[in-house]
């Protein structure tokens, strides 16, 4: 088996891959990468029942993989590029040979992928963590399970003005449920559930319509989203509008927010 290990700065997320089989991810946070890193390990090879043994590899990527440069309890270890793992796992995952691999962590990187050439093409800095720092000005949690919540009882429709709310006809390429202005429609009145559905919208679709600029002249529609933030509900139901705008295909993985995880592993091949 050879362990994939994506170490963030407080959450790590651990996968085996055995005969081109994903064995039981899990995800563990802690105040810091190499007290994550060594929980997640710790809990893998507990709930999994395997040995140390059983390990012929483990493969380490992510930004808190910096601060480990020792063998993993005494296990031959080494880190992979964190870009090519984002790509590799996505492909894995997603059975696409071409795409742009879009990571939706605390920011978002974009990575091109055409068969085995796979490169960084650019990235935003808005992400998870714009969303959680949004959530603590204008709803005072960072909480995004309870944000999630909170916007599973609301309508972005009510705090974000479409064409439909300035214009009574359809305007070229622009249906009246298209996005004119995210947030342009809240008010001091406007519910708290409004707002958090209008936050995480702000965020899935300015990605999203990020993506679909960088792919122009690629010829390329399909983009996998892997990371973090594909769990939140609303992806979902903003992905699919945006597939209609843009006539592209949004595809989040049954592994997505593993896939880099799954990607080191696989870069074991390439050593």
């Amino acid at each position: 088996m050879v362990i994939g290990i994506d170490v963030g700065t407080s959450t790590t997320k651990i996968v085996g891959l055995r005969d081109n089989e994903v064995i039981s991810p899990i995800r563990i946070r802690a105040t810091d990468p190499v007290t994550s890193l060594y929980g997640a390990f710790g809990k893998f090879l507990h709930d999994n029942g395997i040995s140390l043994n059983e390990i012929k590899q483990v493969m380490l990527t992510g930004v808190g993989s910096a601060y480990v440069n020792e063998p993993i309890y005494g296990l031959s270890t080494s880190k992979a590029e964190e870009f090519m793992a984002d790509g590799l796992g996505a492909q894995f995952e997603s059975k696409q040979d071409r795409m742009l691999v879009v990571s939706m962590g605390t920011g978002t990187s974009i990575v091109k992928v055409e068969g085995n050439d796979i490169k960084h093409i650019g990235g935003m800095g808005i992400g998870g963590g714009t969303l959680k720092g949004l959530a603590q000005l204008l709803l005072n949690t960072d909480d995004m399970k309870l944000v999630a919540q909170m916007a599973e009882g609301g309508d972005f429709n009510n705090v974000n003005l479409n064409i439909g709310d300035i214009s009574n006809v359809p305007l070229p390429g622009l249906p009246l449920d298209v996005t004119a202005s995210i947030l342009g429609k809240v008010t001091s009145n406007s519910r708290r559930e409004d707002i958090a559905a209008g936050l995480i919208c702000t965020v899935i679709q300015t990605i999203g319509s990020a993506t679909y600029l960088a792919s122009l002249g690629s010829g390329i529609k399909e983009f996998v989203m892997i990371g973090n933030l594909t769990l939140m509900p609303q992806c979902h139901q903003i992905f699919p509008m945006m597939e209609k705008l843009y006539n592209v295909h949004f595809i989040v993985p049954e592994y997505a927010e593993f896939c880099t995880a799954i990607g080191a592993a696989l870069c074991y091949k390439n050593l």
